[in-house]
């Protein structure tokens, strides 16, 4: 028998739902950050064996909405929990569900497993799930794939989603303006990474390398300039970091230029949402 189905992967933010994705998946398929909503959209992870096809979607945090943003956010998580065969509610061990997040998960419709994360760590609390696991460590994952499986629709012949080939649904030019992104949220300051997107406006290759601009979108000019750092060092950071990636990704030469350009209010204008890709 041959079991395949979708997998959504839903919790608060930094729940370390990327980092279970990534780890299931065995290859990075969304970026990690400790800033909170660092995923926007909902990126597919897919899984393929002899005999199962697993697809994970991995969701933005559950949060309450404070702009047009954070409500395209939500959406993404609304859309994703309605049409999946199973949710693995992310819950970081070393927090305390809330009366709130009870009764979110009491009302989803689909198939539920509570998962506590992060058991690596020190200070894990007490409270009722389904199993334990750490990503880092890969501590039960093999039991969660155990019962991700048994909780998926079985079928009598191969029944894959995704050519099995495929280890996401985005594409290169997604993953690497990802890449981008994450580097500039580990180099800017706390009040930045809501404010910041990344756009690819040029992606083409040649015999000799593949290049690649870039604009990193932020919503004021004072941001422009944290953004590129004293002598441009921090704007180098990002973009020494992000090719490294890139050339890894794509086995050739990345020629990668990065610009900073503002778009003041992007997070409250969906039309500049949506163009961004959100």
């Amino acid at each position: 028998m041959f079991r395949a189905g979708y997998v959504a992967v839903v919790g608060l933010a930094n729940a370390g739902k990327s980092s279970l994705v990534n780890a299931l998946v065995g290859e990075k398929v969304a970026i990690i950050s400790s800033k909170p909503q660092t995923t926007r959209d909902n990126i597919l992870g897919i899984v393929s064996g002899k005999d199962y096809q697993i697809v994970l979607v991995d969701t933005p945090g559950v949060h309450h909405s404070k702009n047009a943003l954070d409500k395209t956010m939500m959406k993404n998580v609304r859309s994703a929990v309605s049409g999946v065969d199973l949710i693995l509610y992310l819950i970081d061990g070393a927090t305390v569900p809330s009366s709130e997040e009870k009764e979110y998960i009491k009302h989803l419709e689909v198939p539920t497993k509570i998962i506590k994360t992060k058991i690596d760590l020190k200070g894990i609390k007490n409270f009722d799930c389904d199993l334990e696991i750490s990503s880092k460590t890969g501590q039960n994952l093999d039991k969660l794939k155990d019962m991700i499986l048994e909780n998926l629709p079985q079928y009598e012949h191969e029944h894959y989603i995704f050519d099995k080939e495929y280890y996401t649904d985005k594409s290169v030019k997604f993953l690497i303006g990802e890449e981008i992104r994450e580097k500039a949220l580990l180099h800017l300051h706390q009040e930045l990474p809501h404010g910041v997107a990344v756009e690819i406006t040029r992606f083409f290759e040649d015999d000799r390398a593949v290049h690649i601009d870039a604009d990193l979108v932020c919503e004021n000019e004072r941001h422009k300039g944290m953004i590129i750092g004293k002598g441009g060092q921090t704007l180098k950071k990002i973009g020494t970091e992000a090719r490294a990636y890139a050339e890894e990704l794509l086995n050739k030469k990345v020629i990668l230029k990065i610009f900073v350009r503002v778009e003041k209010n992007w997070r409250d204008r969906p039309d500049k949402i949506k163009s961004l890709g959100y």
